[in-house]
């Protein structure tokens, strides 16, 4: 990957000096160089659907119902409100430091005009607040994953899950198997895909430098700036008034606490591989209670992805920036929604976020071949949010676990968390 990086990056900035502008390199561009990237980009996109259905009714069915009560509403509370503080957070600091700004304006035009471009999914149907909650509820769920109405398809995915959650028979039990399996191979292809990422990356790298020149440099340095600082803030700011006034503990020791869990999340980029660790640190570093913390970092690994919903509206106005692309209040505010709800869906796994970055790209009409400005820094950004991720699951089971007791825990909890 760093290889990719390197030899794209520099041979375009090299091109774009050398032969800016000329026909050659506009033709190199056009019929080798951008086919490559994007035929990466599609084998990515082929996989979202699929993969978004399996990885939200997995998420939902998973959950214990029989515990779902008072730890369900308080997890899934938590988790919406504090993910809508993380994006809205990002979104200001996008709007604000506006990282983006600062491209040549015709790269829109030459990425609208392009023949290879991709095609966009439609537009919300309706600007009112009311059209929209309306518009929410697919009438035909394969016809919107058809149309590429995600909102439509994330609806009806949390519907699918909770209804697979509560229908226990055989044949209920066999089709969770079945979804389940299809997760798993998705995310056996998105791992092969990924693989390939060093020539699609080299290969956008150049098609995007070679025709912008250096300037871009200075603008993705802005960007990591911007989502840094985002999770910073929410990591020590949001964080630690969380735990000192919903969890009642002091947040220097929580973050002493919980530094094991941090440094494994940082270093794997993954919540799913360092759910071990998380379970282990909360129930013999912060002594909470077996029953709590299994079942709330269980359901958060999945579904409390705070960082991720944080990067993925920056990255969305970042690369909306770098087009042109102006979204009104109401486009933000339908970003941070998509956000917030794909956070539940989001995979667990180095570079789960970047389908659903693409699936929001399309939405709003913004050039899905810029996801390609960020996969060159993506790796170690994430792994700053899956830290907060999994420092946000341990805050959510401090949040929970005040005012439980250990002999509140079901006789019935399994012995090992379910994973």
């Amino acid at each position: 990957m760093l290889v990719g990086i390197a030899a794209g990056t520099v041979a375009g900035l090299l091109a774009n000096q050398l032969a800016g502008g000329s026909e050659g390199l506009q033709w190199g561009v056009t019929n080798l160089t951008l086919p490559v990237g994007r035929i990466f980009i599609r084998l990515l996109l082929m996989l979202v659907v699929p993969l978004l259905f399996a990885a939200l009714v997995m998420g939902v069915c998973e959950l214990d119902m029989k515990q779902l009560g008072r730890l369900g509403v308080r997890t899934i509370g938590y988790t919406v409100v504090f993910s809508a503080i993380a994006v809205a957070l990002g979104l200001v600091l996008v709007n604000l430091i506006r990282p983006g700004d600062g491209f040549n304006p015709e790269a829109l035009q030459a990425a609208q005009k392009n023949p290879l471009a991709l095609k966009a999914a439609p537009p919300p149907s309706s600007a009112s607040p009311v059209g929209f909650l309306v518009a929410m509820v697919p009438d035909n769920p394969l016809r919107a994953a058809a149309d590429g109405d995600m909102i439509g398809l994330i609806v009806f995915s949390l519907l699918f899950g909770a209804g697979l959650a509560v229908t226990q028979t055989p044949a209920t039990l066999r089709l969770r198997e079945t979804i389940q399996g299809l997760y798993d191979v998705m995310m056996r292809l998105i791992d092969g895909v990924l693989r390939l990422a060093p020539i699609g990356v080299a290969a956008l790298l150049f098609s995007v430098t070679a025709d912008l020149g250096a300037g871009i440099l200075k603008n993705i340095a802005a960007y990591v700036f911007v989502v840094v600082l985002g999770l910073g803030l929410h990591m020590f700011g949001v964080y630690s008034l969380a735990v000192r006034f919903l969890g009642g503990r002091n947040p220097l020791g929580f973050f002493r606490d919980v530094r094991l869990a941090m440094v494994t999340a940082f270093s794997t980029a993954s919540s799913n591989a360092t759910l071990p660790t998380a379970l282990k640190v909360a129930e013999e570093n912060l002594q909470l209670p077996n029953h709590v913390s299994r079942f709330v970092l269980t359901a958060g690994s999945a579904m409390n992805q705070n960082g991720t919903a944080l990067f993925e509206g920056v990255t969305v106005l970042f690369i909306a920036q770098v087009y042109g692309v102006q979204l009104s209040m109401g486009d933000q505010m339908v970003v941070m929604f998509i956000c917030v709800l794909a956070g539940i869906g989001t995979a667990g796994v180095p570079a789960g976020s970047l389908p659903v970055i693409m699936m929001i790209l399309g939405l709003f009409k913004i050039p899905v071949e810029g996801i390609g400005l960020i996969l060159g820094v993506d790796r170690f950004l994430d792994m700053c949010r899956t830290t907060l991720n999994v420092t946000g699951d341990l805050a959510a089971a401090v949040y929970v676990a005040r005012g439980e007791s250990p002999s509140s825990a079901s006789p019935e909890s399994p012995a090992e968390p379910s994973v």
